[in-house]
């Protein structure tokens, strides 16, 4: 596995198996959260903001597992953003993203992005040109989360600032396959495309499978670009793709060639790809 892959974070975590300690706070928010996205209309969340914030290691990973297991669609969310406006919790944990304590901030970035809160993004945006990168890092993180094209804008309006592997990691959790499509199709810098091809190999993302094996080939695509198409083909592990790596381990670009091996190799290991 590539050091991209192993800081990729789960798609939707859960809960428990985040490998965070549940705490008593986590488990009662979980229990309510989830009887809200059941359709109680009893459910009050009568737990104030600052109690969240305080606990946000456990509480925003309990709320991202309860929101994957209901699956995607709005209907969840529009019963998720129903229950926190009744509860008041909304503008307290806006407000919390401007708090001059860097440790609150990142804590309602945790929360804001766990528990979908669109209405956070311009703060959220605000937050990844903060000095301190664990609060910029968290934002990231939030943004991902958060998923939609406008997430997805803002993620990638930060193209040269924020770590290319961070931005890959986020921007596959972020994007729909349209917003994939639109940025291969016409990336805004060489720093974009190579982001976003990364995403697709994080994503897995076997459609792509086509396109990558023609950018890795295209000798007009910077350098830079095709490295990251190989590695992306690699990690997808789609034996369809043996036959393009095969070639590049002959291409003039070292780098390429080096990128084509390590891609060839990791089909082999994974069982994917010809046996030599």
């Amino acid at each position: 596995m590539s050091d991209l892959e192993s800081e990729r974070p789960a798609k939707r975590q859960e809960g428990s198996k985040t490998g965070v300690p549940r705490s008593k706070l986590a488990a009662r928010v979980e229990r309510m959260v989830t009887a809200a996205l059941g359709g109680d209309s009893h459910v009050t969340l009568n737990i104030k903001a600052p109690e969240l914030l305080a606990d946000a290691g456990a509480v925003a990973p309990a709320i991202s597992g309860v929101l994957a297991r209901a699956g995607p669609g709005l209907a969840p969310q529009l019963r998720l953003s129903q229950t926190l406006r009744s509860a008041g919790l909304v503008e307290d944990l806006l407000n919390a993203l401007a708090n001059p304590d860097p440790n609150v901030r990142i804590a309602a970035a945790r929360l804001c992005g766990a528990l979908r809160m669109t209405d956070s993004l311009p703060w959220l945006a605000d937050l990844m040109a903060d000095s301190r990168p664990r609060v910029w890092e968290a934002a990231v993180r939030a943004l991902g989360e958060l998923g939609g094209r406008r997430a997805v804008d803002v993620l990638m309006s930060a193209v040269d600032r924020i770590p290319q592997h961070r931005l890959a990691i986020e921007l596959a959790r972020a994007a729909s396959d349209m917003d994939i499509e639109a940025l291969m199709r016409e990336p805004a810098s060489v720093q974009a495309a190579v982001v976003t091809v990364l995403a697709c190999g994080l994503r897995h993302d076997t459609l792509r499978v086509g396109p990558l094996s023609a950018i890795a080939q295209d000798r007009r695509w910077p350098s830079r670009v095709r490295v990251a198409a190989c590695r992306s083909l690699g990690m997808i592990g789609d034996s369809s793709a043996s036959g393009v790596l095969g070639r590049l381990t002959s291409d003039p670009d070292g780098a390429i060639r080096g990128a084509a091996i390590d891609a060839q190799r990791r089909l082999k290991t994974a069982g994917k790809g010809p046996r030599s």
